[in-house]
């Protein structure tokens, strides 16, 4: 039994090369589940792309790609007192207080970072009333660079914000040499590396990389089990009722996997709002629509999905499938864990 992403290895691989080109000097970035695709795999294919900096997400997370890729591991989550800042060559840390800065300059050695500035998404970052101070602390470390993290945006919205911090950094007469962006468009980068051609610009870039091609991978499970039920049969931890005459259809793929998790949805404008009140309304009671599709159609899961298995019910209509099938899963990439990637 299996979870299974399956990657039609030519296109993803094609559409890889495709962003690359498009944004030359790119930095891959691999956190959370490896975007699904798992950690060690998309650093091997960093290594394929000729990427010399891999960003992760967080410390914890160097441990599944040291060793895989030999450049330079940027950690994207700023440093915090209570994490487990190893000393190593290899690691670029991220900074985005002061106090952390003070840190690493007053430590041993000479730590390589990377100085994260406030952007307007306003999470993270130095303003600029803290240069000053950033300029002296920048004597006991190795500056790398320094970092935007922008918001999605539509396209072309981003330039002035990065110009502007561009020449607020110049002014300040701070060691400008490299700048790690994100979310700009491959138009936007170019402009900006025209203008600034003795700026090296680096785009991160994770989503756009790895997952933009729909249809380069899928998600696959397999049937365990079918099993024939009539209407008011018991079934399950619960003992619910079965609502109609059909089959019970036992997959693979539960809550350890990331099956039915779901980030809270954008609502942005009626429309939307009208189909997360229905799905709500629904849930209620006590009907939720599972990623799995039997027959061309996502089924109603039977019972809320458990830890490693979903249980979904089949109308007497449908044809039931054979145990062994694979059924295709619609599920989130970033909140997906397999139990196998298999290269088609």
């Amino acid at each position: 039994m299996s979870l299974t992403l399956h990657i039609d290895a030519a296109r993803w691989r094609g559409h890889l090369d495709s962003v690359v080109t498009g944004f030359p000097g790119l930095v891959p970035v691999v956190k959370g589940t490896g975007y699904g695709f798992g950690h060690a795999l998309l650093a091997t294919e960093a290594v394929r792309l000729g990427a010399d900096i891999l960003a992760v997400g967080t410390y914890e997370e160097l441990a599944t790609v040291r060793g895989v890729f030999p450049g330079d591991l940027l950690v994207l989550t700023p440093l915090r007192p209570f994490d487990q800042a190893v000393e190593d060559p290899q690691v670029i840390h991220t900074v985005s207080r002061v106090v952390d800065l003070q840190t690493l300059a007053d430590g041993p050695g000479r730590p390589r970072v990377v100085v994260e500035l406030l952007t307007s998404m306003r999470r993270h970052g130095v303003t600029t009333e803290d240069l000053p101070i950033v300029a002296k602390l920048l004597e006991g470390v190795t500056c790398e660079g320094f970092a935007l993290h922008l918001p999605l945006s539509s396209a072309g919205a981003h330039g002035p914000e990065v110009a502007s911090w561009i020449r607020t950094l110049q002014d300040a007469e701070l060691p400008l040499r490299r700048l790690f962006v994100s979310h700009l468009t491959a138009e936007e980068l170019s402009a900006l590396r025209s203008t600034h051609a003795d700026l090296e610009i680096r785009s991160r870039i994770g989503t756009k990389l790895w997952l933009s091609d729909r249809s380069a991978y899928d998600a696959r499970a397999h049937v365990l089990d079918v099993h024939p039920v009539r209407r008011g049969d018991r079934f399950g931890y619960r003992q619910r009722r079965v609502p109609g005459e059909g089959h019970l259809v036992v997959a693979s793929g539960g809550t350890a996997h990331g099956v039915a998790l779901e980030a809270p949805s954008h609502v942005a404008d009626l429309r939307t709002r009208a189909k997360v009140l229905a799905a709500s309304g629904l849930e209620a009671a006590g009907r939720a629509l599972s990623p799995f599709t039997v027959a061309g159609q996502r089924r109603w899961f039977a019972e809320p999905p458990h830890m490693q298995v979903s249980v979904l019910f089949l109308p007497a209509s449908v044809a039931p499938p054979e145990v062994g099938t694979e059924l295709a899963v619609n599920v989130g990439m970033a909140m997906t864990t397999f139990d196998r990637v298999v290269f088609d």
